[in-house]
C-alpha cells in the first residue's frame, strides 16, 4: 500500500475534499491494465466491491460513466435507459486518454478532464466499502458510497446482465 504520495488527478481531488480513503498499490503487468477481477483476488476483495469505470458515448454525443463490478458485464440497453438515451455504445479505447486523462485499465470516477454523469450499479449502495481505480493501473482506492458522494454526483440504476 502506498501513501498519499502516489499524485494521480483522483488522489489530489480526494485529499484536497479531505476524503476518507486508503490507497492500495498492487504490481500489475507493467503498463498492461489487468482484469478487475485478478485486481480484486489480489487485494484479498469479493469481486461485488471492486469497481470498473466505464466511459459511453450516447446516441445525442454526450459522454457517459458507468461503474459496475468486475465481474459484471454492463447492459447497454440498461445503461441507456438509466439515462435517458435511445442507445450508448462503449467508447474506442484510444478516444480515453484524451477524452478523460486516464488510460484503459486506470479509468477512475474521479478527477477526470471533465465531469460526465456518472452512474453507479445499484449493488454499490449495500456494500460498505467499494475499490476503484486511483487512476493508474496498479492503484485502486478504497472508500465508502458516502465518502465518494462527497466527491462526485452520481446516481445508481441496475446496469447489469
Amino acid at each position: 500500500m502506498k501513501d498519499i504520495n502516489e499524485k494521480t488527478n483522483a488522489v489530489r481531488l480526494l485529499a484536497q475534499k479531505k476524503i476518507d480513503f486508503k490507497l492500495h498499490s498492487y504490481a500489475g503487468a507493467g503498463d498492461e491494465a489487468v482484469s478487475g477481477t485478478e485486481v480484486a483476488e489480489i487485494l484479498g476483495q469479493d469481486p461485488a466491491n471492486v469497481f470498473k469505470t466505464l466511459v459511453t458515448v450516447g446516441k445525442t454525443g454526450e459522454h457517459y460513466v458507468f461503474d459496475i463490478p468486475v465481474a459484471k458485464e454492463l447492459d447497454l440497453k440498461k445503461a441507456a435507459k438509466a439515462v435517458g438515451e435511445k442507445s450508448i455504445d462503449m467508447i474506442k479505447s484510444k478516444e480515453l486518454l484524451g477524452l478523460t486523462g486516464y488510460i484503459h485499465g486506470g479509468c477512475s470516477p474521479v478527477g477526470m478532464k471533465k465531469f460526465f454523469r456518472t452512474v453507479f450499479d445499484i449493488s454499490a449502495q449495500s456494500c460498505d466499502k467499494i475499490f476503484f481505480s486511483g487512476g493508474r493501473i496498479g492503484l485502486q482506492i478504497e472508500t465508502t458510497v458516502s465518502e465518494l458522494q462527497k466527491v462526485i454526483r452520481f446516481g445508481f440504476y441496475d446496469l447489469t446482465k
